[in-house]
């Protein structure tokens, strides 16, 4: 089939897409990036000196997490088994061996690559801090988390904790490791604690019940120790700078509207900010004395932002019209994808809806034409994240289906402050559903959705389900890929820090909350779903693992309720872009079929 005959959806699926490269400390030209030219994402390593690119690794089911030591000498890279996320850190020299053709030569054998971290055992990774003299890695397992230090000739236990934490950073002479914790029993709202690689405390900081912290990095200099904080105090996520060895904390109190993170310039004299609000990114730069300029830069989103040594700030950017590029601020592109771009699709407009915890937002996309249109509501996971005005090749697939999208930032979503982001603590599945049939029922009556359909990925197929369950007269169709289906089974074989987490939002685990977890589950609403239902699910997923879902699959059998099931061999989603396809044809294939639409390409 040549590429004129391919669907535009298929070729916004296929289109090679190239990660924002991240670089080596000290050696700044060795770059590391993640994409898709030979169909499945690998890591390239990509000497901008010479411009040669090197295919890193080449698995079946592809590799996507990686690192280069600060003196660009090596590439780290996580070893699992099919996309299950368990495994171990290797490593490879940068240069590998002879010079690869992106796309056109294989990569060599990653199995031959060495161990990173001997005497560390198999885990979940829990972070990882390369540094110039040793590495130090967290690891997650069914007794919770343990922090290693690797030296060249011994590895050293750091921290043990049944509770979930994670390896934040570590500072430029290897001194001081912060790790984010949750001791406190709240793996949402995390604590901070520096040490010594040698296990000496240095310095605490927890802001207290329902307030959490974030680290954003070790100063960039060499003898300067202070840390980027994010922290919740004013009702949002804000940057702060903090002296672990003093104790100083410098507040910035700005008047920039959003959630925000922030990243060092060069010089720590000042800090790059990335706002969210409203589905939409801002840039900033802020000095420490309050001082802020706004950045130029076209209404859409920021996928991922860095400030290079000579404060050349390079970004990945999109709006829902336009795909993802690479560039410069300034507007030079960087790293072009080899092969046909992706089509572009249409823009999103914005609605406001009242809803019973406030004003929910949303984003609508709609095809040519007078409406109203069959309106699928794709719904995000997370829950902590949020839909925003970027390029997706599923909401794009779903307008060229002629159907109109609407993307829901329900409570849980973030870009609207702590309070809207921990709105559904306590009563998590409903408390969304709530905002979701809102904003379900002004496009009804607005006249934009003539029919409703409710699909989601993660924690979107969780609402998916427990929307079909609890609100079957709301939706005419249902997609639920990779979901929360059977919430106690779920517990019982989700990764630590997943469990962590469903402790801290429900406030206990279903052993001491049953009745919640029963309420909130979509399997004790089975016997009410009505609508055509699609489900798909990873044979290997550690978050939303396959036998929960067999659970909820088999009480719609017992119950004569009609479905239809996609198995595929990969974890929480597929690094494969044959499978992405295949995932998105099954459900534009099933949805049209229930809506009676035409079959798409």
């Amino acid at each position: 089939m040549s590429s004129a005959e391919i669907p535009l959806w298929e070729q916004r699926f296929r289109a090679v897409r190239v990660s924002l490269p991240d670089w080596a400390t000290d050696a700044p030209d060795r770059c590391l990036y993640v994409s898709n030219p030979t169909g499945t994402f690998e890591l390239y390593a990509w000497d901008r000196a010479t411009d040669a690119t090197r295919q890193a690794t080449d698995r079946p089911n592809g590799t996507s997490d990686g690192a280069l030591t600060p003196d660009g000498e090596w590439l780290w890279w996580f070893d699992d088994t099919d996309g299950d996320e368990y495994g171990r850190w290797r490593r490879q020299p940068f240069a590998g061996g002879p010079k690869q053709d992106v796309g056109t030569s294989p990569a060599g054998d990653p199995e031959q690559d060495e161990d990173a971290t001997p005497g560390v055992p198999d885990a979940y990774s829990a972070g990882l801090a390369l540094g110039r003299t040793l590495s130090v890695v967290g690891c997650s397992d069914d007794d919770g988390a343990a922090v290693f230090v690797v030296r060249p000739d011994r590895t050293t236990e750091l921290y043990r904790h049944e509770q979930d934490a994670d390896v934040a950073d570590l500072s430029r002479d290897d001194g001081l490791v912060v790790l984010e914790h949750s001791e406190h029993g709240d793996a949402i709202h995390k604590a901070l604690r520096v040490l010594t690689v040698d296990g000496e405390l240095v310095g605490e900081l927890w802001d207290g019940a329902g307030l959490g912290l974030q680290v954003m990095g070790f100063s960039p200099l060499a003898g300067d120790n202070r840390l980027l904080v994010l922290h919740e105090r004013d009702g949002r996520p804000t940057p702060m700078v903090w002296d672990p060895l003093s104790g100083l904390e410098t507040r910035l109190v700005l008047d920039i509207e959003g959630d925000l993170s922030a990243l060092w310039w060069p010089d720590a004299t000042s800090l790059l900010v990335v706002a969210e609000a409203r589905g939409r990114s801002t840039l900033h730069r802020v000095w420490l004395d309050g001082r802020t300029e706004s950045l130029p830069l076209e209404a859409g989103t920021v996928q991922d932002v860095t400030v290079r040594p000579d404060a050349t700030i390079e970004l990945s950017w999109s709006c829902a019209a336009t795909p993802t590029v690479l560039r410069t601020l300034a507007g030079d592109r960087l790293l072009p994808p080899p092969g046909p771009a992706a089509p572009p699709s249409v823009a999103v407009s914005d609605a406001f809806v009242d809803g019973p915890g406030g004003r929910v937002h949303a984003l609508v996309a709609t095809p040519a034409g007078e409406g109203p249109w069959p309106t699928v509501f794709v719904v995000h996971g997370g829950p902590t994240d949020h839909d925003s005005d970027a390029f997706a090749s599923d909401r794009a697939a779903y307008v060229d289906l002629g159907c109109a999208v609407v993307n829901v930032n329900y409570r849980g979503s973030t870009g609207y402050g702590a309070l809207w982001r921990d709105a559904i603590n306590g009563r998590p599945g409903l408390t969304e559903l709530e905002d979701l049939l809102a904003v379900r029922d002004w496009a009804v009556a607005s006249g934009l959705a003539s029919t409703c359909v409710l699909t989601g990925g993660s924690w979107g197929g969780y609402l998916a389900l427990l929307g079909l369950g609890t609100q079957p007269d709301a939706w005419s169709v249902g997609v639920a890929a990779v979901p929360v289906a059977d919430y106690v089974a779920a517990y019982e074989d989700e990764m630590e820090p997943l469990k962590a987490f469903d402790r801290a939002l429900f406030g206990g685990s279903p052993a001491e909350l049953p009745e919640l977890y029963a309420r909130c589950s979509p399997l004790t609403y089975a016997g009410q779903v009505s609508a055509p239902l699609l489900v798909l699910a990873g044979a290997n997923d550690p978050r939303c693992p396959i036998r929960q879902i067999d659970n909820y699959l088999d009480a719609l059998t017992a119950l004569g309720t009609p479905h239809e099931v996609y198995r595929f061999e990969a974890g929480h989603g597929s690094l494969v872009i044959d499978e992405r396809v295949d995932q998105m044809r099954a459900e534009l294939v099933f949805v049209a079929a229930a809506l009676g639409l035409p079959a798409p390409g």
